[in-house]
C-alpha cells in the first residue's frame, strides 16, 4: 500500500466532499462516510510493515520522505478510527445546520494532516502538515461563530507560539547535520553535546506540550473544547490533542534515544523527571476545576487535561511499563472521551443544545443507550477493572511504585479520587432523579449517533478484557525504542513482580454478580413509587429537580475554589493586553501628517550626531 495514495485519497476525499456537497447533501455525506472507512481499512492493511518513500524531491532542495513503522501504524489506526465514528455521527447532528460543506471539508482535511503527520519520515514533512492540521483546526473551533471565534483565536495563537519553537528546531537541526530525515538525525545525533540535546527536547517540547495541553500551556483546551461543534469534539478531544504525545515519542525516543533523553540532567533535574512532574501538577489541578464545572463539555474539557497528565508521566517515567501504560492510556482516553462527548451531543440533539448539569436529570429512561454509553464511558475514564482505563492506569500506577516515586503515585492517586466525583456528578445530573416536565417527550438518540457510540462502549469493554491485543503492538513500539519486551498475555502482562490476568477480575466480577442477582430475586419486590416520592431529610425538593443535583459540591466548592482559579489562564490575559496596549501606543506614531514625519528623522538625526559626539569624547 501506497502511502503517497494514501494521502492523496485523504486530502482529496475532503476536497470532493467538499464539492459533491453542491450537488446533493447526500451523496456528500454518504461519500465521505465512504472515504473515512476506506482509510480506515488502507491503514488497516499496512499492519506490520516498516519502510519508507520519497513523494517528493525538490523541496526547497529537500525530499519530502514518508515512512510506516509499528508506533505509526498504531497512531494512524486510532486517528482514522476515530474520525470515521466522528463522521457518522455528524449525519444527523449537523443535518440543517448552516454552512455543512465546511464542516465535512474541515473534518476530513484535520484527519488527513493527522495522517500526514504520523506517516511523515522528515521534519519538513512534519511541519507542513502540523500547520495544515492547527489551521484547519482552528477554522472549525470557530465554526459556532460568536464565543467560538474567540476559542479558535486562544487555540491559533497557541499554536502559533509552539509552531514558531518547533521551527526554530527544525532549521537548528538542518544548520547543524544539514539533513532533516529522522532516521538519518537518529544516527547522526548520537555525537552532539548534552546542552545541544536538551535545547532540542525543549524547544519540540513547547509545540508538543501546547498540543498536549501540559501545564502552564493548556488554557487553549477548555474554551476550544466548550465552543467546538460536538461531534468535532471526538476528533479534537480524541486524537488531535495527542499529537503533542505522538511529538514527545517522536523527538524523546525516536531522534534523541531513549537513552540519552533520560540521562540529560542529573538527580531532580533530569529532564524526564521535570517532565513527570508537570504532567503530575497536569493531573491534579484540572481534575478539581473539573468538578467545579456545571457545563457538561468544559467539565469533559477539563478532564482531558487531567488525563493527559497520566500519559505524560507514563512516557516520562522512561521504562518498558510506563511508556506502555502512557501509550496505552493515550488510545483508552481516546475511546472513552470521544464516548462520552458523543453521549452529551446525543443529549444537546434532543434537548435543543442543553449542556448545563443543572438543568437536566432523569434521562435513564428516556435515553437507555446513551446513558449505558455514559456509564462505561465514565467507568473507563475512573479506571473500574475490566475497562480498557483500569488496565493502563493500573501499568502506570505500577511503574510509579516500583520505580520509587511515591509523590508521583500520590499525584496519580489524588487525581484518580476527583475523577470519582466529577464523573458522578456528570452521570448523575444528566441522567438520574426527576426528568424536567420540558422533556417528557424526548426521544433516543438516531441511529447513526448510536452505532458510533456502541463501537466505543463494546472496544472499552473489549481492551477491558483482553488488554494483551494493543498491549502486544504497544511492546514492539517499546522495543523499537531499545527498551527490553515485556511478557504480554492476551489477558495482561505477567512479571516477577506482579501480574495482570483480566481473566481472574472477570471471573471475581461474575461470581459476584451472580451472587448479588440470585439476593435481589430472592428477596422481597421492588415497589414503585412516584418519582418525587424520595427521601430528602426535612429539605424542600428543587421544582423539576432532584434535590442533589443542585449544588450537590457546595461545601467542597467553598473549600477549594479560591484555590483552583486558572490563575495561568489569568496571566496570559494581563500580558495580552499590555501587549495590546503597547501595540496602541506604537501605532499612534503613524498620525499621517508629513510634518511629523519630517519631526522623526530631525529628531533620529540629531541622536546620532549626539551619539557621535559623545562617542568621539
Amino acid at each position: 500500500m501506497s502511502l503517497e495514495l494514501l494521502l492523496i485519497i485523504a486530502f482529496g476525499g475532503a476536497i470532493v466532499t467538499y464539492l459533491l456537497g453542491k450537488i446533493s447533501c447526500r451523496i456528500r455525506e454518504g461519500f465521505a462516510v465512504l472515504i473515512s472507512l476506506s482509510l480506515v481499512v488502507m491503514i488497516a492493511c499496512l499492519y506490520g510493515e516498516n519502510g519508507t518513500e520519497s513523494i517528493y524531491f525538490h523541496f526547497l532542495g529537500l525530499p519530502l520522505i514518508m515512512r510506516t513503522n509499528m508506533l505509526s501504524w498504531f497512531f494512524a489506526m486510532a486517528v482514522s478510527a476515530l474520525g470515521a465514528l466522528s463522521v457518522i455521527f455528524s449525519l444527523n447532528y449537523m443535518k440543517n445546520r448552516e454552512r455543512t460543506d465546511f464542516y465535512y471539508l474541515m473534518l476530513l482535511m484535520v484527519n488527513a494532516s493527522m495522517l500526514g503527520i504520523i506517516f511523515s519520515g522528515d521534519l519538513i514533512s512534519f511541519f507542513i502538515f502540523w500547520e495544515m492540521m492547527s489551521w484547519s483546526t482552528f477554522l472549525l473551533i470557530s465554526y459556532n461563530r460568536g464565543p467560538a471565534v474567540a476559542a479558535g483565536l486562544k487555540y491559533i495563537i497557541m499554536s502559533i507560539i509552539g509552531s514558531m519553537a518547533m521551527l526554530v528546531g527544525v532549521l537548528s537541526l538542518y544548520a547543524t547535520y544539514e539533513t532533516l530525515n529522522m532516521a538519518t538525525l537518529a544516527e547522526l545525533i548520537g555525537s552532539a553535546s548534552s546542552g545541544y540535546l536538551l535545547f532540542l527536547l525543549i524547544i519540540f517540547s513547547i509545540a508538543f506540550a501546547i498540543k498536549n495541553a501540559l501545564m502552564p500551556l493548556h488554557t487553549w483546551l477548555p474554551a476550544a473544547y466548550a465552543e467546538a461543534p460536538t461531534p468535532f469534539n471526538g476528533v479534537l478531544s480524541g486524537m488531535l490533542t495527542r499529537m503533542g504525545m505522538y511529538g514527545f515519542l517522536l523527538i524523546m525516543y525516536v531522534i534523541v534515544g531513549a537513552t540519552r533523553a533520560l540521562n540529560l540532567g542529573s538527580g531532580l533535574f533530569k529532564f524526564h523527571y521535570i517532565l513527570a512532574w508537570l504532567g503530575a501538577i497536569t493531573i491534579v489541578i484540572p481534575t478539581f476545576i473539573a468538578i467545579l464545572q456545571d457545563d457538561a463539555k468544559k467539565l469533559l474539557a477539563w478532564s482531558a487535561v487531567g488525563q493527559g497528565g497520566y500519559m505524560i508521566v507514563g512516557i516520562a517515567v522512561g521504562t518498558n511499563l510506563g511508556l506502555s501504560g502512557g501509550i496505552f492510556h493515550t488510545l483508552n482516553h481516546a475511546i472513552y472521551i470521544v464516548l462520552l462527548f458523543m453521549c452529551v451531543g446525543a443529549i444537546q440533539y434532543r434537548t435543543g443544545g442543553e449542556r448545563d448539569l443543572n438543568s437536566l436529570g432523569g434521562f435513564i429512561k428516556k435515553m437507555p443507550f446513551t446513558f449505558i454509553g455514559t456509564l462505561l464511558g465514565i467507568s473507563g475514564l475512573v479506571g473500574i477493572p475490566l475497562t480498557n482505563g483500569f488496565v493502563s492506569k493500573w501499568l502506570i500506577y505500577k511503574t510509579l511504585i516500583l520505580e520509587g516515586y511515591p509523590f508521583l503515585a500520590f499525584a496519580a492517586l489524588i487525581g484518580t479520587w476527583g475523577c470519582i466525583l466529577y464523573c458522578y456528578k456528570f452521570i448523575h445530573h444528566i441522567f438520574l432523579g426527576q426528568l424536567p416536565g420540558k422533556y417528557q417527550n424526548v426521544q433516543k438518540a438516531p441511529f447513526s449517533m448510536l452505532l458510533p457510540m456502541i463501537i466505543l462502549s463494546f472496544a472499552i469493554l473489549f481492551f477491558g478484557i483482553l488488554p494483551g491485543i494493543p498491549l502486544k503492538i504497544i511492546d514492539t513500539i517499546g522495543t523499537s525504542f531499545g527498551f527490553k519486551s515485556m511478557n504480554v498475555t492476551i489477558w495482561g502482562i505477567a512479571s516477577e513482580t506482579g501480574t495482570l490476568n483480566t481473566i481472574n477480575i472477570f471471573a471475581a466480577v461474575l461470581i459476584v454478580s451472580i451472587i448479588a442477582w440470585l439476593m435481589l430475586k430472592i428477596g422481597p419486590k421492588a415497589v414503585s413509587v412516584a418519582q418525587e416520592d424520595t427521601y430528602a431529610a426535612g429539605a424542600a425538593i428543587p421544582k423539576d429537580k432532584y434535590h442533589y443535583t443542585v449544588d450537590f459540591y457546595n461545601p467542597l466548592y467553598r473549600m477549594i475554589t479560591p484555590y483552583l482559579k486558572d490563575f495561568i489562564d489569568a496571566f496570559y490575559m494581563k500580558f495580552a493586553h499590555w501587549i495590546q496596549s503597547l501595540c496602541n501606543g506604537t501605532r499612534r506614531v503613524y498620525t499621517g501628517y508629513v510634518g511629523n514625519y519630517v519631526m522623526y528623522i530631525v529628531l533620529f538625526l540629531a541622536l546620532l550626531i549626539f551619539i557621535r559626539l559623545k562617542w568621539s569624547l
